[in-house]
């Protein structure tokens, strides 16, 4: 059993801007919602913060180099709105926009294809003070930051993704409030709020169409609910393609995750269909937002690639008359650090079921693991569950390659220890290791595991094999 993945695949790694950066308030830089959110005594971990963070803003040089080293052929960062438009419209910050041009200057130099995603979740201060994703105008907004990141960066950025886990700064950060700006709004607003959001992406996609200057190839990456079926047969597969698909059935089998938005179907099926699932909007019905006239064509200007944040999922059967069952993890089941379950399985599934029903290249835009990590007393830092956890899911995931999914590309999440939102410094997701007192930096074994991978494209034999 090994893995094969077509030669031009694409191996990287992914960070964002508020968890590595830090330099919150340096070179003009407006204050963002997730400053907001540190600021609030109880919001994050230990009150923890991102003014720091991994001081990437300082030592990109140095992280280009270990990314170099590491072999990884693209780097999916995001950009910081805040950094480059303070207030989110109007004046541009010079400083902060230039941080953007070098940084991708050094990647290209080190060979290493810059994929920029342009929000991932530190939306303006002041515009959140303006209503935020509240506001119709947001849509604009977004469309306006989007042609000043597109004239600056497009002459050498050609991959680019919309927005990061809209299920997550809508569903945690305005309904559940655990994520920032912390709202807990009712189905009415979030719902609403979730229609500006695709109303945004689809501005930026046509700003990116219209605007670019070498031709782009655009994405967005959700987070996927995912789910996998308990064997092979037709029977659960059905069920386990349910359980991704059908409102009600995700509803029900998520039991511990009743977020309105946290679906594939209402975000994916108007992208790529133009139009919301009709079993989503009788479950709305008494709460939709106002959908204008070509609201859905805009929502759905033809994206080039599905992208997938998949780190667990459940595994489905049919059970009586059919129906989609849940099974529960076993006793004593493997557990991350972050307590996601460990099911390699929702990787290969996940993503062959999106493929199959928006027929779009995919890239799995995240994919990794919180883990028990610190320095061991030689200095080095031993991680042998990512790498057995990165190997098991990506044996999975070359399954469903063998099954016919156009997949484009996989993206570790993270390239190094950062800034985990609520959790701040307690999870560690990273191939390289960061002490923050120091700043110093440490290539893990599954970043050295990684790069052995990347050097035979993922044509490894199975752990323990020579």
């Amino acid at each position: 059993m090994t893995m094969s993945f077509r030669k031009n695949f694409v191996w990287g790694a992914a960070a964002a801007s508020f968890q590595i950066e830090g330099a919150a308030r340096e070179d003009g830089k407006g204050p963002s919602v997730w400053d907001m959110m540190c600021e609030q005594p109880g919001r994050v971990f230990q009150g923890h913060s991102g003014a720091i963070a991994c001081d990437h803003y300082h030592r990109y040089k140095e992280d280009v180099e270990l990314m170099k080293e590491i072999g990884i052929k693209a780097y999916r960062l995001s950009v910081s709105w805040p950094r480059v438009l303070p207030t989110g419209e109007g004046r541009v910050n010079e400083a902060g926009l230039a941080f953007y041009d070098r940084l991708i200057d050094e990647l290209l130099q080190a060979g290493i294809d810059p994929w920029v995603t342009l929000f991932h979740w530190d939306f303006p201060y002041e515009l959140y003070c303006k209503g935020g994703w509240l506001n119709r105008d947001s849509a604009s907004w977004f469309a306006d930051y989007t042609e000043v990141i597109v004239d600056r960066l497009s002459d050498r950025v050609s991959h680019w993704m919309t927005l990061n886990e809209p299920q997550c700064f809508v569903g945690l950060g305005m309904e559940f409030g655990i994520h920032a700006p912390g709202d807990k709004l009712g189905l009415r607003e979030v719902l609403r709020a979730s229609h500006h959001v695709l109303l945004a992406h689809g501005r930026a996609v046509q700003v990116l169409r219209s605007s670019a200057k070498v031709v782009p190839t655009i994405g967005w990456a959700p987070v996927v609910v995912a789910a996998y079926p308990s064997t092979e047969s037709e029977t659960h597969r059905e069920a386990a393609r349910a359980a991704m698909f059908d409102f009600q059935t995700v509803w029900e089998l998520n039991n511990d995750r009743k977020i309105a938005v946290w679906n594939n179907t209402w975000w994916g099926d108007p992208i790529i269909f133009g139009k919301y699932p009709e079993d989503a909007l009788e479950a709305f019905a008494p709460a939709l937002p106002p959908i204008q006239e070509g609201d859905m064509k805009l929502i759905s200007e033809p994206i080039d690639f599905f992208g997938a944040n998949i780190y667990s999922g459940l595994q489905v059967r049919a059970g009586e008359n059919g129906k989609p069952e849940a099974l529960p993890l076993a006793q004593g089941a493997a557990m991350t650090a972050f307590r996601w379950p460990v099911t390699p399985e929702a990787l290969g599934w996940g993503v062959k079921f999106l493929y199959e029903r928006y027929k779009k290249p995919m890239v799995v835009t995240e994919n990794g693991l919180s883990s028990h990590d610190w320095i061991s007393l030689d200095g080095e830092v031993h991680d042998p569950q990512r790498i057995d956890f990165l190997h098991r899911y990506l044996l999975s995931l070359a399954k469903s390659v063998e099954e016919g999914v156009d997949l484009r590309g996989y993206f570790q999440w993270s390239i190094m220890d950062n800034f985990e939102w609520a959790e701040g410094y307690k999870e560690r997701f990273g191939l390289i290791y960061v002490d923050y007192p120091t700043q110093k930096r440490i290539l893990k074994d599954s970043a050295k595991w990684y790069q052995q991978l990347i050097k035979n494209n993922g044509v490894l034999p199975l752990l323990g094999q020579e």
